[in-house]
């Protein structure tokens, strides 16, 4: 069982940090703390930051290597514009969000990234003392939200095949029902990449109170295949209390930018509005509207990230190494060792990978980059951790 209390501002970020994938052990990062000053090239010649950043591979923060797509560039380039203006005209991106899936405007509430949703939902569901189930390990950040709030986590581990026991989620949450304020599912599972299965999620809509919200985080949503998943959206048309949270940081490649929403009944929204800070900037409006017209940039990133990611873990699989089932654009290895170690050996040869995931910490997470992103890695994984050791 996870159970948090109060934390400090400076604790709370560097959690964050660490939650997001920021590290402050990059190449470049252990440099400016050795030397207080940009890195250097042996002759003494400075390195610049930018330089320096672009060098690196980077997949530990499950991010779309390609970059966004012509039409959100075009959008977004339209839009600067308005980057002096408070009161601008934003693009129509929630009406655009509503039209998408077929919900009125006011079941729409946007965020700074669907992480600020997240947030909204704990403010508005975890008052003092009240309760927040899930499984562990998993995307922890409505975990650590739930602190502001002096909220508790009730955590249930996964299963043997690393697949969610919806059964004993249930269990724990009928238990604690009079001081459960949410119940928290990442479907695909991050860290793991695998799907909850669609009966699973209709089990726990069916078996918990029905006044006991389900926040269903569908980050990444748009990359999975499996013919087991299923969109939760459905149930917010039912007016049933769930919330889906969806993000244009992944598929649609501008994590930098922060654009996310969430969808759920209007009475749900009205309970969450109040809490959102409204934060987002003018451009990324106009890229949003712009990625949710953009189908065939989507089909070609989903297509791109399961041929390079099923290659790659194919490569591991044959050196002897378990990696569980994906479906999403990244995965993890059981490397057999702590992966803290490891990932600084990464780090020593310019590839960023994901951090440790308790209680899995022999399981390296890692993002799917581009085609030579990843033979970069899996040149770096076989000095790193030699066949041998599996």
């Amino acid at each position: 069982m996870y159970q948090m209390g109060g934390a400090t501002r400076r604790r709370f970020m560097s959690g964050l940090a660490a939650i997001f994938g920021i590290s402050k052990l990059t190449p470049f990062g252990l440099a400016v703390q050795a030397a207080g000053q940009a890195p250097a090239t042996p002759d003494g010649v400075q390195i610049d930051p930018q330089t320096e950043y672009d060098r690196l591979v980077k997949l530990s923060s499950n991010e779309n290597p390609y970059g966004p797509s012509e039409a959100v560039m075009k959008a977004m380039t339209g839009a600067w514009k308005y980057a002096s203006r408070y009161g601008y005209p934003d693009g129509g991106i929630t009406e655009a969000i509503a039209e998408h899936h077929k919900v009125p405007p006011d079941h729409v509430l946007l965020g700074a990234g669907s992480a600020e949703i997240l947030k909204a939902a704990d403010d508005a569901f975890l008052p003092d003392h009240r309760k927040v189930v899930g499984v562990e390990p998993t995307f922890e950040v409505v975990y650590r939200f739930a602190t502001n709030s002096k909220a508790q986590a009730v955590t249930v581990p996964l299963k043997e095949d690393y697949t969610v026991d919806m059964k004993e989620i249930i269990r724990v949450t009928r238990t604690n029902a009079r001081d459960v304020g949410l119940v928290y599912i990442c479907n695909p599972n991050n860290p793991t990449g695998n799907v909850v299965h669609k009966d699973d999620i209709k089990l726990l809509l069916d078996g918990i109170p029905e006044d006991i919200p389900v926040l269903v985080d569908e980050a990444y949503h748009h990359f999975v295949d499996n013919p087991d998943y299923e969109s939760s959206l459905k149930y917010v048309l039912e007016g049933r209390k769930v919330i889906v949270t969806r993000t244009f940081s992944k598929i649609a490649a501008v994590a930098g930018m922060r654009l996310g929403y969430g969808v759920a009944p209007r009475e749900v929204i009205d309970q969450m509005r109040p809490v959102i800070y409204g934060s987002i900037n003018a451009i990324v409006k106009y890229g949003g509207v712009a990625a949710l017209q953009d189908s065939s940039y989507e089909a070609r990133i989903k297509l791109l990230n399961r041929q390079v990611r099923d290659q790659t873990m194919a490569q591991l699989k044959s050196m002897g190494y378990e990696i569980i089932p994906s479906d999403a654009n990244f995965f993890m290895v059981n490397i057999k060792r702590d992966v803290m170690p490891v990932r600084q050996e990464f780090e020593k040869r310019g590839i960023l990978v994901g951090r440790r995931f308790p209680p899995m910490d022999t399981w390296l997470r890692v993002s799917v980059g581009s085609e030579d992103d990843m033979r970069r890695f899996v040149a770096a994984f076989k000095e790193i951790v030699p066949a041998g050791a599996a």
